[in-house]
């Protein structure tokens, strides 16, 4: 870069900032929304919040409201806010290199952040043992890369006619065509229902509308009164067994199926159906984009259910809600399939794969979520997400509360005692969470599950604010 060049560009950027009024008028002539319904966005009555700076929990907007970050922007974002630590691994990249192809090259973060993944996602107990790791740009796109992994791996191996994949029904990992075939989520994906290939699916193991659930409703998580005798892992374990040689993977959200409604799966669930799989010589590919990077109180939400998967996807929280990056992590046996012949090597990826940018700040990242403190930070606030939930109880249309570490899901219904819904054209979560905002606190539903996952830095004080905007928002919608 030239001075002159330098110069010039120094006197002209930034830009001014827009007032608020600019914001909107730009935004609604040429701004498209992800899952943003488009009539609402563009009445004029409604005025959306424009975010322009963030501090640890907290969301300043343009026209200087504060809003507590109730949902870590969507499940991103781990540490809060401009962490230091984070921003100057940023900083420090920046001052050597944005991105470069990694395609026939390699670099310093990527080989490092590489290492460091393989150490943080194996358990030093539970077995296959993961050590290749695949870049890319999103969750959907790490799973489409496990998809592509799994299938090719098998063709190359003498076993084409494992083409099978088996999910619980609402599994949702993405929204490009592989993703969507596995997740085939009818609210997201019904139009392009003839453009996915076929899979297979088996009950998803939600234990408060479970038909084989005997209990009443009490006031406590469904998961730990249910009376069952784990009817959903048997018909997982026997679709499983019907596929056999047909199979090519089991592909499971473990713990929590995030988009379906924070589905908290019952105790054993995932150990028991990963071992099916593998009894048929199927593999496990698990979808930890959302579970990952200690959201539910371990490194990953498999090691809480003492079993390793054949596949792992990783994203969200992987660069703690700084940078678009994603990682597939597998096993040797799988990278070995295609070693050999130039046409056994894997041809896909990404034109960003390995950003160095994202690896600097996804390096720091691991750094900061194997650190004592940190630790005892999660902790605590995972203890203190546990109590304040309990007042969610005090309202008659709560129907269930559940909690997986720093994840908590509040089920509203119509009538508690037969967990009756709303019916979905109220919008009733959606209703809520607007209120909660004119509160200070930004979340957002699944249809009428409320979701709260704050920040890891969120103080208890913060915590007591975003639990108690959310129940007064509760009471507002539901006198």
């Amino acid at each position: 870069m030239s001075c002159g060049w330098a110069k010039a560009w120094k006197r002209t950027y930034p830009p001014a900032e827009l007032k608020y009024e600019e914001i909107v008028r730009l935004d609604r002539a040429h701004v498209w929304h992800p899952f943003t319904p488009s009539s609402p966005w563009m009445d004029p009555e409604f005025h959306p919040v424009s975010i322009q700076a963030g501090e640890g929990a907290w969301l300043m907007a343009t026209d200087g409201k504060r809003y507590l970050d109730g949902n870590s922007s969507i499940w991103t974002n781990l540490h809060g806010h401009r962490h230091p630590k984070l921003d100057a691994a940023l900083f420090d990249q920046l001052g050597r290199i944005a991105h470069s192809s990694f395609l026939g090259l390699t670099h310093e973060p990527a080989v490092r952040l590489a290492n460091e993944l393989i150490s943080y996602a194996n358990h030093p107990v539970f077995s296959p043992k993961l050590t290749r790791v695949f870049f890319s740009d999103d969750g959907s796109t790490a799973v489409e890369t496990g998809l592509k992994m799994i299938l090719q791996g098998y063709a190359q191996n003498g076993e084409p006619q494992r083409k099978d994949f088996i999910s619980p029904e609402g599994a949702y990992h993405g929204d490009t065509m592989g993703a969507m075939s596995l997740g085939k989520s009818d609210t997201f994906h019904h139009h392009y229902q003839p453009l996915l290939f076929p899979t297979r699916r088996v009950m998803a193991p939600a234990c408060y509308r479970c038909p084989f659930n005997k209990s009443k409703p009490q006031l406590a998580d469904a998961r730990h009164y249910r009376k069952c005798d784990f009817e959903c892992a048997a018909l997982a374990v026997e679709e499983i067994e019907r596929a056999g040689d047909r199979l090519a993977a089991w592909v499971l959200e473990p713990k929590v199926q995030g988009a379906a409604g924070m589905i908290m799966h019952p105790e054993g669930y995932a150990n028991t159906t990963a071992s099916a799989a593998r009894k048929v010589g199927a593999k496990v590919l698990f979808d930890e984009v959302l579970t990952g990077c200690h959201r539910t109180g371990t490194p990953l939400a498999a090691h809480g259910e003492n079993v390793m998967p054949d596949v792992l996807a990783l994203a969200k929280g992987l660069t703690a809600g700084y940078l678009p990056l994603a990682a597939t992590l597998a096993t040797e046996e799988i990278f070995g399939l295609f070693q050999g012949d130039p046409e056994k090597a894997f041809f896909h990826g990404h034109s960003y794969t390995a950003n160095p940018l994202g690896c600097s700040v996804a390096l720091a990242n691991l750094h900061l979520l194997t650190q004592p403190e940190t630790h005892k930070r999660m902790m605590l606030l995972f203890q203190n997400l546990r109590k304040l939930s309990q007042r969610f109880w005090q309202h008659p249309h709560v129907g269930d509360v559940r909690q997986e570490g720093g994840i908590l899901a509040v089920e509203i219904v119509a009538n508690r005692s037969t967990r009756a819904r709303f019916p979905a054209k109220e919008r009733r979560g959606a209703r809520i969470c607007r209120f909660a905002q004119e509160l200070g606190l930004i979340t957002r539903p699944i249809g009428d599950v409320l979701v709260l996952m704050p920040p890891f830095c969120t103080s208890n004080d913060e915590l007591e604010q975003m639990t108690e905007s959310l129940f007064q928002a509760i009471r507002k919608e539901l006198p």
